[in-house]
């Protein structure tokens, strides 16, 4: 009668988690808001938190995390591949390593290929074979079919949208790494509307840049802009959702490194407080005091905001 007893709550056990992972987050109604969380120092990774080393505030009250989860959960991944003429020696060098770098992601991770210049090109759909996604990787090299120009904020409207129509309501972390030098100007394509995409999809962009790549300058007074033109700034973006920006002195070694970070994140839900619709709601994620005494130096990076339905 105990084993009995004990293989009904063992069971129960795993039905609960299930349901958990298959929770659905927070859009259109849904209850759950999702936070895709890295906790750094320096740069070394901070792996093997628990739930309760977290604090998650929603227009700053605490939140009760609902769902905890670190590398066990699915990853959808979008790889955003700048293939304009000045990338050509950094794709060759991701080229080289890209079985090897996308050998560390799980059996149910699904990784999706996307170029982009002036227009963008899906060269892979989501896939589990890890050695379509880096054929497809290879062939970002010779590439020559999106035109010229570099519309970073357009591409990362697109690839977000893609993404969330394609991982909706399915279980499992987002994530989009770009490659690119940072340098472009982006026509009608603002921050904010980006932001809102990635926001939607609860996506987190990661940034793998050339050594040279750098913000945006601070506009100064009395100079006039066009508002319909703005600099590309690919480390406020990835800030704002939580992501990383890496410099690539050899391509190839930082795009094994950012996967490999990637898998060490953690993901926390809890459920969305009720709010006016359409409303941009921030969020902070912080360790405990417990936690901060066993890593004072911590950073943790997290989306900073969510938008509720309109």
């Amino acid at each position: 009668m105990f084993l009995m007893g004990t293989l009904f709550i063992l069971l129960a056990s795993v039905a609960f988690g299930q349901q958990q992972a298959e929770d659905p987050v927070f859009r259109s109604g849904v209850s759950l808001v999702r936070v895709d969380a890295q906790v750094v120092e320096g740069q070394r990774v901070i792996s093997g938190l628990q739930r309760e080393d977290f604090v998650v505030l929603d227009e700053g009250a605490p939140q009760a995390v609902q769902y905890f989860a670190r590398d066990s959960e699915p990853l959808w991944l979008v790889l955003l591949l700048d293939v304009s003429g000045s990338m050509k020696k950094r794709l060759t060098e991701m080229a080289t390593v890209a079985r090897r770098a996308l050998s560390s992601l799980g059996p149910e991770d699904r990784v999706a290929v996307l170029f982009f210049g002036r227009d963008v090109k899906i060269s892979q759909e989501f896939t589990t074979d890890l050695d379509f996604a880096a054929d497809a990787i290879g062939d970002s090299v010779v590439e020559r079919g999106v035109g010229s120009g570099t519309a970073i904020n357009s591409s990362l409207i697109t690839a977000a949208s893609y993404l969330h129509k394609q991982a909706e309501s399915k279980p499992g972390r987002r994530a989009i790494v770009i490659l690119t030098d940072n340098s472009s100007l982006n026509y009608q394509a603002p921050d904010e509307a980006v932001l809102a995409r990635l926001f939607e999809a609860d996506a987190v962009l990661n940034a793998i840049v050339t050594p040279g790549a750098k913000p945006p300058a601070p506009m100064r007074p009395g100079i006039y802009v066009n508002p319909d033109f703005t600099p590309s700034d690919v480390f406020r973006l990835a800030k704002e959702t939580g992501g990383e920006v890496l410099r690539a002195e050899r391509a190839g070694d930082t795009f094994r490194e950012m996967i490999a970070r990637i898998r060490t994140r953690y993901s926390l839900h809890y459920r969305a407080p009720s709010g006016s619709p359409d409303q941009l709601r921030r969020i902070e994620v912080q360790l405990t005091p417990q936690a901060r005494q066993k890593h004072p130096r911590a950073v943790v990076r997290a989306r900073s905001g969510y938008r509720t339905p309109g």
